[in-house]
Formats: C-alpha cells, sequence, structure tokens
C-alpha cells in the first residue's frame, strides 16, 4: 500500500511540471523504494549514483564547514539530475529538461519531498 502511495506521489511530481522527465525514491544505500522513470534508464544505476553522490556531497558540506545541505545538483547539456533527501533514509532525485525553470521545480521537490517523508 505506501509503495502505491510513494509511485502516486512520483507520478504526480513528474506531471506537476513540463520540465520533469523522471524521479525516483532511492534508499540511503542505493535501493530502488520507487520510480517513474522513462524506459531505457537503468534503475539500479540510478539508485546507486543518487545515494553515493547525496553521501558525497553531504560529507563535502560538512567538510568545507557549509552545513547541512538541501540539494545536489548536476547541469549537463541534456538537462539537471537534482537530488535531495527525503527523510533520514531516503533520497528523492528528478531529471529535468535543460532550460527548466528551476525555482518552481525546486518548490515541487520539496513538496514531493516532504510527502515522501512523512510515508517511510
Amino acid at each position: 500500500m505506501r509503495t502505491d502511495s510513494f509511485q502516486q506521489i512520483l507520478e504526480d511530481l513528474n506531471s506537476s511540471s513540463a520540465d520533469v522527465e523522471a524521479s525516483a525514491l532511492i534508499s540511503n544505500d542505493g535501493l530502488m523504494i520507487a520510480s517513474a522513470l522513462p524506459t531505457g534508464v537503468d534503475e539500479d544505476r540510478v539508485g546507486a549514483m543518487s545515494a553515493a553522490l547525496l553521501s558525497l556531497g553531504d560529507r563535502a558540506g560538512r567538510e568545507l564547514a557549509r552545513g547541512s545541505i538541501d540539494r545536489i545538483m548536476i547541469q549537463g547539456e541534456m538537462g539537471y539530475v537534482i537530488m535531495t533527501s527525503s527523510g533520514d533514509e531516503a533520497v528523492l532525485t528528478i531529471m529535468a529538461k535543460p532550460n527548466a525553470k528551476l525555482g518552481l521545480i525546486f518548490l515541487d521537490i520539496k513538496r514531493a519531498s516532504e510527502a515522501l517523508a512523512k510515508l517511510i
């Protein structure tokens, strides 16, 4: 039942903006909890990389005296990958188009992350 709720939140996030192409909820150890990823995207790879990057970003924030991090964002020529914690046990990862309106996406991510954290 919770899995259906996770899935619905991710699908709502994807449909909230035409700029959001994919989303996934991943445990801190890199295991996929739920996803709304396009065909051909390797869920295991997305999970492992998201958990590793968020962990590394968190450590960099502490080591470089920047405090706790809000998000990790990668910008490439084909778009963005944005990762944020969803509670203490999971990572929310989204993929967005290169011309995405980031302010609106950050707001949608925050809302989805809070909703997912309540279910975990």
